[in-house]
């Protein structure tokens, strides 16, 4: 079954659809004289869901933060279609132009989920802030509106006025992924998304990911050190190692036949864990 999803994202036939949402050709990124990562190129297309894999250390994590416009590269370039099919180099818009972006268009989903919360404000206020910058401004229809997402992502409405520091872990990332995705961003980033939860919990916290990506057609790029989240998760995986990719291509795949070392090691020890 898994097979069969992954075979419509060969991307000789997806380019053939529609042009991709972002492109990123020859992206490096450095820290200094420490290297980040090296001439990276890939591109993004609406509805998929993409992963990052890797060691830590691998160059995952800053290629994402160059992907989501919080580091501008050292070489290469990210190229993102807007809603209206222009096209922008995001190395070269303003801080105000990309923080528009991350605030309409894109959403970025933090390992700690406390880093992309207000947590001295309540879960509903977290959310109709978005709703706010998106250019609601009657408060009926935002508390409405907010509590709507709020039991989207599984928070009952009775806990709608609590603020973070009395939710759980996945609470917490469930009300993260609430405040990105009420604005209906067309592209979402996450950074260990799973991270730190507990199995049952990640497993609730992917099938509403899934869900959510089914329903609204977002792409999502998502960085994991966990090879069966990937696989759970994703239609496209790139492995790195040392900021570079070492292999690319349908998650099924790439996991069920690794080509190189690198990426069999990854899959072996999976195995014998």
């Amino acid at each position: 079954m898994q097979s069969d999803r992954n075979a419509s994202w060969d991307g000789r036939l997806w380019s053939a659809v529609e042009p991709p949402l972002m492109r990123a050709s020859h992206v490096s990124y450095s820290y200094g004289k420490r290297l980040g990562c090296s001439d990276v190129s890939l591109d993004i297309h609406s509805g998929e869901i993409l992963a990052i894999v890797g060691e830590s250390g691998s160059g995952k994590t800053t290629l994402l933060n160059c992907l989501a416009g919080n580091l501008v590269p050292t070489d290469g370039a990210v190229e993102y279609r807007r809603r209206d099919d222009s096209i922008c180099d995001t190395a070269k818009l303003s801080n105000a132009e990309r923080q528009k972006l991350g605030q309409s268009e894109w959403g970025f989903i933090h390992q700690n989920a406390v880093d992309g919360l207000r947590m001295n404000i309540s879960a509903g206020a977290n959310v109709a802030e978005r709703l706010i910058i998106a250019g609601l401004r009657r408060f009926g229809e935002i508390r409405r509106e907010a509590a709507e997402w709020l039991e989207r992502v599984e928070i009952g409405r009775d806990r709608m006025d609590e603020r973070p520091t009395s939710f759980s872990g996945g609470m917490r990332q469930r009300l993260q992924i609430a405040r990105n995705l009420v604005s209906r961003p067309r592209l979402i980033f996450m950074d260990e998304p799973t991270s730190g939860l507990d199995v049952s919990v990640q497993a609730r916290l992917l099938d509403l990911i899934a869900g959510l990506v089914r329903d609204l057609g977002i792409a999502i790029v998502f960085v994991t050190h966990d090879l069966a989240v990937a696989r759970l998760l994703s239609q496209r995986i790139m492995v790195m190692q040392g900021g570079s990719v070492v292999e690319f291509g349908l998650t099924d795949r790439v996991l069920d036949n690794p080509q190189r070392p690198y990426t069999q090691l990854l899959v072996s020890s999976v195995l014998q864990g």
